[in-house]
């Protein structure tokens, strides 16, 4: 019997993507007899099992012609792999690979990484004007392929009530819990910072949405009380007047420091600064694009018995104190003062790592939805 060909592909999260590769791809690259493509945008290449390909096929600007030419590439792509069962991981992909598999017979599955439509006209990355024609289009193009996909694969608990081409017992929730590496073990806990310097932690996608000025404005004021408090910024910014406001803010400030910006950064340096820090901040602005959804960085912050300050949240106030690692804050009205104060006082993860955030048990449910799929190609 010869080799299923799975196909994981995405327009902008590059191939070494922590979902699309660590979690997705490397979970499935388990299964005997198959083999597991990506498709996604130019990054370097991470080891992987044998019977894992990449195909670095996007270089592009966000915003930029290059991007529409590039779903020619993807459809030349399918046609050269000939992949079983494809697993788009964006809505741009779904025509082209609706197309694809009602010409060859394939399985075709969506892994809804994002609400887009509400991102589009919550979020102020376009004009006014073209956001709701923008979330109107992307909407529409879900809903019409929604009749042609086998399995919808959600990366929120939320999205099950807040996407309306959902159809019962067509889906299932793959949370965006931390995948342990070979380098992980299990941090000491309980955790106290009552003594000694606080490395602080900005990690993940540098924009002004997810707080990453709250950020720099509590270091400098923490720093004015106690000099041995910095700042770590690392990740990487789609918008380049965010980024070049952030480099004139923290120039002059050594204690703030800038690692990527202008460059993906490999998942690895991101964990290892996770290691080594202190404090983790997720100064995130309410938006309803994300009052509903738990951040990845809150899972891998958790795995290292990272203490966390975390803007104000229903949702994350009850993960944080059923596991006692970190403290709700509001990063505007606070007081730096006090919020020192209860950093240093307080004791963190007293129970231990919690075992629920971890892949594995989404691996689990993931293997047998494809095991199930695979039978019919």
């Amino acid at each position: 019997m010869s080799e299923k060909r799975i196909l994981i592909a995405s327009l902008l999260k590059p191939i070494n993507d922590t979902r699309m590769f660590e979690k997705l791809g490397l979970s499935l690259s388990k299964l005997s007899g198959v083999q597991v493509h990506i498709i996604g945008y130019k990054a370097p290449l991470p080891p992987a099992p044998t019977n894992v390909f990449f195909h670095p096929a996007f270089n592009f600007e966000r915003v930029s012609l290059s991007r529409l030419t590039a779903q020619r590439t993807y459809k030349q792509l399918l046609e050269n792999i000939k992949p079983d069962l494809l697993i788009a991981c964006t809505h741009e992909l779904l025509a082209a690979s609706r197309s694809y598999c009602l010409k060859y017979g394939a399985k075709l599955m969506y892994d809804v990484q994002e609400n887009y439509a509400l991102n589009l006209t919550s979020q102020r990355n376009y004009p006014l004007p073209a956001r709701a024609f923008l979330a109107n289009l992307v909407r529409k193009t879900e809903k019409k392929t929604a009749p042609f996909i086998s399995h919808f694969l959600l990366a929120e608990r939320s999205y099950a009530q807040e996407l309306p081409f959902l159809a019962k017992g067509k889906y299932k929730i793959l949370e965006n819990k931390y995948k342990p590496n070979a380098r992980y073990d299990t941090p000491a806990t309980p955790v106290s910072l009552a003594n000694g310097p606080l490395k602080l932690l900005y990690s993940g996608t540098i924009a002004t949405l997810y707080g990453v000025f709250e950020a720099v404005s509590l270091a400098e004021q923490l720093h004015d009380m106690d000099a041995s408090i910095s700042l770590t910024i690392i990740g990487y910014s789609p918008d380049k007047q965010t980024l070049k406001h952030l480099i004139s803010l923290i120039q002059g400030k050594p204690f703030i420091r800038l690692v990527g910006g202008n460059q993906l950064v490999p998942h690895e340096q991101i964990l290892q600064l996770i290691r080594e820090s202190h404090v983790g901040l997720l100064p995130y602005q309410p938006n309803p694009s994300t009052e509903r959804c738990i951040p990845t960085k809150l899972y891998e912050y958790m795995a290292y018995a990272l203490p966390m300050l975390v803007q104000h949240n229903s949702i994350w106030q009850s993960i944080l104190a059923e596991k006692k690692a970190g403290l709700m804050i509001d990063f505007k009205t606070e007081r730096p003062s006090d919020i020192l104060l209860r950093i240093r006082q307080q004791d963190f993860y007293t129970s231990g790592i919690p075992q629920n955030i971890y892949w594995e048990h989404e691996e689990l449910k993931l293997l047998e939805i494809i095991k199930s799929a695979l039978t019919d190609c």
